[in-house]
């Protein structure tokens, strides 16, 4: 959609799309079909809802030679996207090999997510660029500290979690795009955005958040690190006296089927901010979301900062990662994030000087 609408003005730099259009041009009408034309690419089986969709967003544009360009113009970025990411990696096969000895048997539930961390990034040059260093060592202070924090306080039976950690915790079960768009949305209509910044904005947050998974899932296969519920059952084997074994121990939520260092959530919800805080600011007045995971829940915000550290106290709540989990999953979030503001669809100034 950026791709498409900022060709009518060139008002950004291009991601990698050399499109051009008369001003005339219907930008909305561009947006629509761009945007139907990659989602029926995705989903053909969603054919009927797109086709209605499309249908009402073209709807109320005049019919004019505008319009009949918007659409020929909005095909044409679908393509080029479409094209240069049709061998990204993201359709490779999962081969993901279960640790057993021979005979014994193990969950039989492959884990989730095990290629992503090899597909080819936006703006990342790999999936490792941001790669952290290795986990705490099992006799270390950070360690011994978070594992007990977390096995107390995101026990599924916890006595010192509070209601509203609790409540905290369910919320943020939500995952995926679902847990940042509306927020997005939002810090779009605080600054009365048009159509092209809307666009932009959306797709800088799209290109962050996507390779904030790449990184998180690359690192994550990398270290291969238990989660809390495999730890603290098996804490008698890590000859740490200072982690003591709870043999039925489970956390507040079903933990998530893949491992744990970094944690995902908090990656994600680290760029999306560093972005919106690059290109709105830290505050842009409250903004709010809600959860399916907990019904007739609003949870608030007017500080960037307070939405992503909600997001990694959550996960912690919930029994899914250790504090230094997050921590560094939201340094690499950051990073990622100010990394796609200060090199992907900048100002028209950087069409002058392509090195700026």
């Amino acid at each position: 959609m950026f791709e498409a609408v900022n060709a009518i003005e060139r008002r950004y730099t291009p991601y990698k799309l050399m499109l051009s259009a008369d001003r005339s041009t219907s930008k909305e009408a561009a947006a629509a079909t761009a945007a139907y034309d990659v989602l029926f690419t995705i989903y053909p089986d969603q054919k009927s809802v797109l086709d209605t969709a499309l249908a009402a967003s073209l709807s109320s544009i005049p019919e004019t030679e505008g319009k009949l360009n918007g659409i020929e113009l909005g095909k044409k970025a679908a393509e080029g996207v479409i094209a240069f990411r049709a061998s990204d990696g993201s359709d490779a096969r999962e081969n993901y090999r279960p640790y057993a000895k021979p005979g014994a048997y193990v969950p039989t539930i492959v884990p989730l997510f095990s290629t992503i961390g090899a597909t080819t990034p936006w703006v990342m040059t790999s999936g490792a660029q941001f790669r952290p260093g290795p986990p705490p060592a099992l006799d270390s202070e950070t360690w011994t500290r978070d594992l007990n924090e977390i096995r107390e306080i995101g026990a599924r039976n916890s006595t010192v979690r509070t209601a509203e950690q609790t409540t905290i915790g369910r919320f943020w079960f939500l995952v995926g795009p679902r847990t940042y768009n509306p927020i997005v949305r939002q810090a779009a209509m605080a600054k009365n955005m048009d159509v092209v910044d809307c666009a932009r904005l959306f797709a800088l947050t799209s290109i962050a958040g996507n390779d904030a998974l790449v990184a998180v899932f690359d690192a994550k296969y990398q270290y291969n690190l238990w989660r809390p519920i495999t730890a603290i059952r098996n804490a008698d084997i890590t000859q740490n006296p200072a982690t003591p074994r709870e043999e039925s121990w489970l956390p507040l939520g079903d933990t998530p089927m893949h491992p744990e260092y970094p944690c995902a959530h908090c990656i994600t919800s680290a760029a999306i901010s560093a972005v919106l805080r690059n290109i709105v600011g830290e505050e842009f007045g409250e903004f709010s979301l809600t959860s399916p995971t907990a019904p007739g829940v609003t949870r608030k915000w007017t500080r960037l900062q307070d939405y992503s550290d909600e997001v990694a106290n959550a996960r912690i709540y919930a029994g899914f990662h250790y504090r230094f989990s997050t921590e560094v999953g939201k340094d690499m979030g950051r990073k990622i994030g100010e990394l796609t503001v200060s090199t992907q669809l900048r100002g028209s100034e950087a069409l002058a000087d392509p090195k700026r």
